[in-house]
This record gives C-alpha cells, structure tokens and sequence, in this order.
C-alpha cells in the first residue's frame, strides 16, 4: 500500500485532534483512501508546550518550511494570514495537496490560492473554516453545483449565538452573558472578533465566494456585530414571538440600477420564533440555503471544538488522499461568474426601530409623516408610557415594525426620526428576515 506523507502544521484544540484521529485511526484511515497516512511532523512555535491531547515528543518540530518539503498533504492550521500563506502557497509549488481551516486566511486570498491550486493541478480543501462539523462548503460546491443558490443565511459563530441565545432564555444582561462564555470556553479573553462579527463575516465571504462561483472578499462584507443588543431588545423581540440571531448573509438582489448582484453582511438580525435557524441554541451553527429548484435546505450542527472541526479536517484529508492515489486533478472551485458585490443599501428589508420620546400630542404623527416621506409603512406598533420623573415631561418607548422597503430609505428614515425635537433617543434599530 502506497504511504502518503501528512504534514501539520500548527498544534492547538483542532490539531491536536487531528493528530491524534491520524495516529489512532491510521487502520482505517487507510481503508477509507487506499495509502497509508504517515503524519511526518507537527510544525508548532513551542514543542514543549502543554496540550490536551498526549502526542509523540518527536513528531514536533519549529521549522515549517522544512516540514512541508516533500509532504503529500500539508494540514494548515495556525491561524492568521502569515505565515500560513507563504506555507501553503510552498506547499502548493511543491506539490502537495492542502486542507486548511483557516478562515481568515480564505477570507482574504481564496480566489489566489484556488488559482494556484488548480494551475498545479492540486485539490485546495478548507471545510472547516465554516460552520465546523457542518458539511456546507462540501455541499454548497459540490450538491448545489447544478443548481442556482438565490441565498444563504446562517448562524455561524457559536460564541455570539451562546451569548444571544443566554440573553433571551434567562434575561441577562450582554456583559454577563458574554463573562459566561468566557467562562465554559465558548468565547476567548479577547473576543471581539467573535462579538464584532468579524469572524462571522470572514466566513459569509467564504460562503459567498462558493455560492455565486464569484470572488469575495472582506471588503464586500457589511459588519455589524452584537454589542448593541440590549436586554430590553431581546424582551421586546419576545414579546412580539421573535428572536435575535446575529446572521451572515448572502444573497442575490437588484442594485440600483436594476442589475443583478450579490450583496453579503454580517448583523444582529430578528427572526419570527417559527423560523427554523430561530431554534438554533447554545454554541450550535446552522445554515439555511435557498435554492431555485432544490428550494429551502437547513443544516445543523455542532460549529466550534477539536473534535467537531477536526471531523472535517479529516474529511477533507480523506478525500485529497483518494485524489492522490487515484490520480487526476485536484477539484477546485469555480469562481469564473462575474456577479459584482453591492452595498446594503441596496437590499430589501423590514426594519425593528425602538426609540425613546415625549409622550405628547403629535408625536405619532410627526414620526408617521417622516415615514411618508420616506415611501416606509409601518406594520406595527407598540407603546409603553413612563410617569415623568422630577422636572421632566412623561415620556415614552415606541418600537416599529416596519414593512419591506429598501435599505436606504430604510436608514434615511431612521436619521431623520432621530433629529425630531421630540424625539430623546434611537435605542435600537434591527433588520428582521423573513417577516
């Protein structure tokens, strides 16, 4: 039986379970590809740092470049974009094959590294850099292919749907639900990334880019993150049988010109409790797909951990071995379609707008008169009213729900409320799918 030299680089939470699956699973690992999958090496800053997993002191080595000269597979997952791209683009001249989770990486440089890959003739696989156990990009490239994707929408990080999901559940506070994740694991010491959106919009990039077989990056990402999200919003969207999820979308729409394009963002969003991703709880990614002829498709599952992501890195490994031992090209993506990117004020949506005001005679008609204006109908309203305080006039909380509009006139809308005189405050402003 054929061997086929494995090189890993990088050793935390995932690799250390990849690792460990190459080691103790080598039989049928070997079964599933037809060649033996001898891991030669594991590339780490610190050899002798603690981990979880209980490894070979000789498999681990400082020096990168040397590990990946004359590997068959190179596993990437160190993280940040150098000096994993330098090391995967020597893996791809030199080679081998390359399975890669690093989502910020792919994020920026996909579309180059594809390139690389398919000019070598060698299979590119990163499954895990979405939605971790998930299959997606597997299905999306490949189920899908023939197929015309309108939309994907989905929960993609498991840190922001943790702490989303406490605040509704238990009515906590955004700090403290955000403490207590940091506290079982789910999210870092420094988790902007995570509460920022960043994270989430690296991946909507990458699920874009596989979608509509067209380039994106970051920069066609809109971002929004959770940080915003009050307690008092989570109660409000309660009581009107809504949740708040921080999504990442993609989706086809008419710029405004009337061309066709894709526009792709990151945000907290509120979905009617009905709505499938609306049962999405805890640390768990889910993704819901809109297909022209395979319609509404929901998959769910575990989205973070060295376990659930090191399934995928070895799924991905499995299959660029077959491809070795069978011959013939690698797969690649195809990324020839010439949709352009458009800015959210494009898109359609409904808006959620809570603001604070005096509760006073003509206050619901001048924020109704603004709505006119702006050609925006409201769906529906809800009012509570406060006793004045000493010296102060009663005030009182208005939340709108407005019908589908576009996104422009939308926010114009939302400015133009903010500058009424008796008006004290926007306190939040959320777009709702599929109302």
């Amino acid at each position: 039986m054929k061997t086929l030299k494995v090189a890993l680089l990088g050793c935390g939470n995932v690799g250390s379970h990849v690792a460990r699956i190459l080691l103790d699973d080598a039989d049928e690992l070997a079964a599933r590809t037809g060649a033996r999958l001898e891991l030669v090496g594991i590339a780490v800053r610190s050899p002798d740092a603690p981990r979880d997993v209980q490894l070979p002191r000789g498999l681990f080595t400082t020096d990168a470049e040397e590990l990946v000269r004359g590997a068959d597979v190179v596993i990437e997952l160190m993280g940040g974009l150098e000096p994993a791209g330098t090391l995967i683009r020597q893996a791809i001249a030199g080679g081998a094959a390359v399975v890669s989770g690093n989502k910020a990486l792919l994020a920026r440089q996909l579309p180059e590294l594809s390139a690389l890959a398919d000019t070598a003739g060698l299979q590119l696989s990163y499954e895990a850099a979405v939605a971790g156990a998930i299959p997606i990009l597997r299905l999306i490239r490949d189920s899908l292919s023939g197929d015309r994707v309108t939309k994907v929408m989905g929960i993609v990080n498991g840190t922001t749907n943790y702490i989303l999901d406490a605040m509704d559940s238990t009515g906590a506070q955004f700090a403290d639900a955000l403490a207590e994740a940091q506290r079982l694991g789910y999210a870092e010491a420094d988790p902007t990334a995570d509460i920022e959106g960043l994270d989430a919009a690296a991946k909507a990039a990458i699920l874009a880019t596989l979608s509509f077989h067209t380039p994106f990056d970051l920069g066609d990402v809109h971002c929004e993150g959770i940080t915003g999200v009050t307690a008092a919003d989570v109660a409000a969207a309660r009581d009107a049988g809504m949740v708040i999820k921080l999504l990442a979308i993609a989706e086809r729409v008419e710029g405004s010109g009337g061309e066709e394009g894709i526009c792709v963002r990151v945000h907290p969003t509120l979905l009617s409790r009905d709505h499938p991703l609306a049962a999405v709880h805890g640390a768990f990614n889910a993704v819901f797909i809109e297909a022209e002829n395979a319609g509404e498709l929901m998959f769910y599952g575990q989205g973070a951990g060295g376990r659930p992501t090191a399934s995928a890195i070895l799924g991905d490994v499995v299959s660029a071995a077959r491809r070795v031992v069978v011959g013939g090209r690698g797969r690649t993506e195809t990324t020839t379609g010439n949709v352009r990117a458009v800015p959210i004020d494009d898109i359609q949506t409904s808006y959620s707008i809570g603001l604070e005001a005096k509760d006073e005679t003509g206050v619901l008609a001048a924020i109704a008169r603004i709505f006119t204006e702006h050609g925006v109908s409201i769906e529906a309203m809800r009012q509570t009213t406060h006793p004045a305080d000493a010296g102060q006039t009663d005030s009182a909380t208005l939340r709108f729900i407005t019908h589908t509009g576009r996104e422009s006139a939308l926010a114009a809308t939302v400015e133009d409320v903010r500058r009424l005189p008796v008006v004290r405050e926007i306190t939040s402003v959320l777009r709702v799918e599929g109302n």
